[in-house]
């Protein structure tokens, strides 16, 4: 035999207008047409009311131990509250207490997206900066790589949703669905590509030396005037495949060496315009939690949103480099707000 539904909202409320009527639980039960013992199991229940919770003795944790979870949260960042206790050898403490002790202590917060910085990178910022701030940053070429996937930042996929509208459904994919590797430059107002790296290809000194020579020299720099080739510095980064001697020996077969061939200090994207040119391409491709179906997709939503940056945009971020350079040296070759 089939169990019968539980009794509704409205059978609820009319059952406690019959008993105010004075009804027998009897009545009740043949005028709704439901059994009796439903009907009375509901009114016992409803009499007996709510449960007072019973407040289970809370462990009390003694100075000693105290100062030991404090040291293990030194030792153990971004570790759970359990993870810390447990270290400690300190068992039977609920989660809310465990927190309400850490708060006093500690703070919750995410991993650093950048790489702290010990002093000898600080000195080398800081040298970095005094070189070039006479510069003219009109004349430097800016360049980078940036890598865009099918379904972007998990966490740009929020927003506003309407009364009575249902959130969007997001794919999931097991394999993540790869991604594009995109190279591009910005000098004054200019932006030089973007460029896509072939699929499949790890960028090694060989094949980005190859990628710049069939992309950057061919499609950009072999149409500027020796007057402009003259004056341009080229910047990149310190990644493997750029500053090795292989890549620094064929860069300057091709005339940029020496003052022309900027020297990059160590973990410093912050003081890189490009970054901020990709942050503008990516808040555009992925804006309204945007996902792609296919590589090709997403790269030509980034040539797209590229040509959407207008000069002044860029202008602006080029004109940015004699701020970034004062801010270096005034937080003694700290990371500046980008």
């Amino acid at each position: 035999m089939g169990q019968k539904k539980d009794l509704t909202g409205s059978e609820k409320s009319k059952i406690v207008r019959y008993l105010a009527e004075g009804c027998s639980s009897l009545k009740i039960a043949k005028l709704l047409k439901r059994d009796h013992r439903t009907i009375k199991r509901f009114i016992q229940n409803s009499q007996q009311g709510r449960k007072k919770r019973v407040e289970k003795p809370r462990r009390k944790i003694t100075a000693h131990e105290l100062r030991k979870v404090k040291r293990a949260a030194a030792k153990m960042p971004l570790a759970t509250s359990l993870a810390i206790f447990q270290s400690c050898n300190i068992t039977g403490v609920p989660k809310s207490t465990r927190c309400a002790i850490l708060r006093d202590m500690a703070k919750v917060r995410k991993a650093e997206r950048r790489p702290p910085l010990n002093k000898i990178h600080k000195l080398k910022r800081q040298d970095w900066a005094k070189k070039y701030l006479k510069t003219d940053f009109s004349k430097v070429l800016w360049t980078d790589e940036m890598r865009v996937s099918l379904d972007g930042p998990d966490g740009w996929a929020r927003g506003w949703i309407g009364k009575g509208q249902r959130a969007p459904v997001r794919l999931r994919r097991q394999q993540g669905g790869g991604g594009v590797l995109v190279w591009a430059g910005i000098i004054k107002d200019e932006l030089v590509g973007p460029f896509r790296v072939e699929d499949g290809v790890k960028l090694n000194s060989q094949s980005y030396c190859q990628f710049l020579e069939d992309t950057f020299f061919k499609q950009w720099y072999r149409k500027k005037s020796a007057s402009f080739k003259k004056k341009m510095i080229f910047m990149q980064d310190n990644a493997p495949s750029h500053a090795s001697k292989y890549s620094t020996a064929w860069l300057a077969r091709k005339g940029i060496k020496e003052e022309k061939l900027m020297t990059w200090p160590p973990c410093s994207p912050d003081l890189n315009p490009i970054e901020n040119l990709w942050s503008i391409i990516k808040c555009e491709i992925y804006k309204e939690g945007k996902q792609y179906t296919s590589l090709n997709s997403v790269w030509e939503a980034v040539v797209a949103a590229a040509r959407n940056v207008d000069g002044e945009q860029i202008k602006t971020l080029t004109e940015s480099m004699d701020g970034r350079l004062l801010s270096v040296l005034a937080k003694k070759g700290g990371y500046i707000g980008r």
